[in-house]
This record gives structure tokens, sequence and C-alpha cells, in this order.
């Protein structure tokens, strides 16, 4: 991931309800959430949710598929291996076997 995409991310998740988004779709894992059932779930009208989502998409952060005229949405775990790696490329002085733990840690099988 590059600087410009990483800043993308943090912008994306710099709002409360797309970080309560992005959260809600990371507990649900595999089997993410329907678009309305976010907006139900966070209490969001679903113009502004669908605004959310974008931004999110955009970001790479998100993806969606569409499930005849709805619209289920995933964390894009991908994307937040990326972004969590640029965090971490050059931590320790440049040499990553030291935080290799912490690695560990937040990597998951998802």
């Amino acid at each position: 991931m590059d600087t410009n995409h990483a800043i993308d991310a943090f912008a994306a998740l710099s709002q409360p309800t797309r970080l309560d988004v992005f959260r809600l779709l990371i507990k649900a894992g595999e089997a993410g959430i329907p678009a309305g059932e976010i907006g139900d779930t966070l209490g969001v009208r679903q113009n502004t949710m669908s605004a959310n989502l974008l931004i999110l998409a955009r970001s790479g952060l998100i993806r969606r598929e569409r499930e005849g005229r709805n619209i289920r949405y995933y964390a894009d775990m991908n994307g937040m291996r990326g972004l969590l790696g640029f965090l971490m490329e050059d931590c320790c002085g440049g040499n990553p076997d030291l935080c290799q733990p912490v690695i560990d840690e937040i990597a998951c099988a998802c």
C-alpha cells in the first residue's frame, strides 16, 4: 500500500459512522451484512449510510456483492492487512523480525 492509499483509508475511518460500519463488518466476518441491516443496526438513514459505504468501498476497506436486488457488504481483509502492513512497514528500526509477535497477534485467518 502506498502513502496516498493509506491516507484515503485513514480518512475513511476518521468519521464515527464509517468507523462503526467497518468494525461491524469486521465482527460479521465472512457472512457480511446486507446494506439495510447495517443502517438499521447503527440507526443511520439509508441515504447517509449509502454515502458512508461508498467512501469505505473506495478506500479499499470494504467490498460489496450484489444479491439480486440487495447488496451485501464485507470487510475487505486484504485492504485491512495492507493498511496494517503499511503502518508496520518500518517498525523496530527497519528490523521487522522484532515486530513479528505483534504481526502474529493482529493477523487472522479470515
